[in-house]
């Protein structure tokens, strides 16, 4: 199948397309920090970054980027989860969109580099993300941020954690959010969405990559068959008092149902959501900000949401 692609994405195709294919997990994850570091651009002067690590749920010591904008006095907090399918990425591969994060959004964002499956499968990635919320909400002062101004956001496997922490918060006694921004997120490991087979093989993500993320995520017995919405959101039988969303999603991405759907079934049990669909879009396209004013416009809309939430 031909996609008409948006002109802004093309630079990513190009990058993706120099670079050889992995022949096993090793080399995707190599290949992966390349791309990254071919379309990475530092963050802007006067925003403070530095690395952390805070203590895991399970004995295990969780590394953390903080990117704090210019200005003075508290700010509010906005964690970060990251995309690579659950089995690929960290702090130095999805830079660009923490620190975009912070400048547009106004908030210190913590960008958390969770445990990887296969290595570490299910629940030890949404162990370490609920693990860095909990550190900030207890920890303000040690942040620079306001406690009682919290949200959190991720793209594609980042987007299902942001998720999940979501309705994790508010079944086990918090801490209550302001927002959650899912970008491209993954909701279920069933694939039957149409956008499934339409972008069965669009640039960017695969239905076939997006199957054996799971795989690995859940383990090949579980993937498919989850009923844990903690691990596939989408099944959530009740979304009522979650944090208002924003939804962001490509029209070019297998992805692209999961986020209109988990929209919609927001809406209907009273979320405030709002959601951008970008026309001509494929998965990863945040990346594309930077030089592609569709992009930008696109990641903006959703970090004006995030920043209206977490400003009050």
């Amino acid at each position: 199948m031909s996609f008409d692609l948006h002109p802004d994405v093309q630079p990513l195709i190009a990058a993706r397309a120099s670079l050889p294919q992995g022949q096993n997990l090793a080399e995707d994850r190599q290949i992966w920090s390349e791309y990254a570091r071919a379309n990475a651009v530092p963050p802007p002067a006067g925003m403070m970054v530095e690395n952390r690590m805070v203590p895991g749920r399970d004995g295990n010591a969780v590394p953390i980027r903080i990117y704090t904008p210019a200005g003075a006095g508290a700010k509010p907090a906005l964690l970060y989860y990251h995309g690579g399918g659950f089995v690929k990425g960290d702090c130095d591969t999805s830079d660009t969109n923490g620190w975009g994060l912070a400048g547009e959004t106004g908030a210190v964002v913590i960008s958390v580099d969770y445990r990887l499956a296969p290595e570490h499968p299910y629940p030890a990635a949404l162990h370490d993300c609920v693990a860095a919320l909990e550190h900030v909400a207890k920890n303000p002062g040690d942040y620079g941020v306001d406690g009682s101004l919290i949200g959190v956001s991720g793209d594609s496997a980042g987007g299902n954690l942001a998720a999940a922490v979501a309705l994790w918060a508010r079944d086990h006694g918090g801490p209550a959010l302001k927002c959650q921004g899912l970008i491209y997120p993954c909701l279920t490991d069933k694939l039957e969405f149409d956008s499934y087979q339409r972008n069965a093989d669009a640039p960017g993500l695969t239905t076939s990559n997006m199957r054996g993320y799971w795989d690995k995520y859940l383990g090949e017995a579980m993937s498919g068959a989850s009923t844990d919405p903690l691990a596939t959101p989408m099944v959530a039988a009740d979304l009522t008092g979650l944090p208002p969303a924003y939804v962001l999603v490509a029209e070019f991405d297998p992805l692209l149902d999961d986020g209109l759907i988990y929209a919609a079934k927001l809406m209907g049990f009273g979320v405030e959501t709002g959601y951008y669909r970008a026309e001509g879009m494929i998965h990863g396209f945040a990346r594309a900000r930077i030089t592609g004013p569709d992009a930008a416009k696109a990641f903006n809309a959703m970090t004006d949401f995030l920043r209206a939430k977490l400003h009050g």
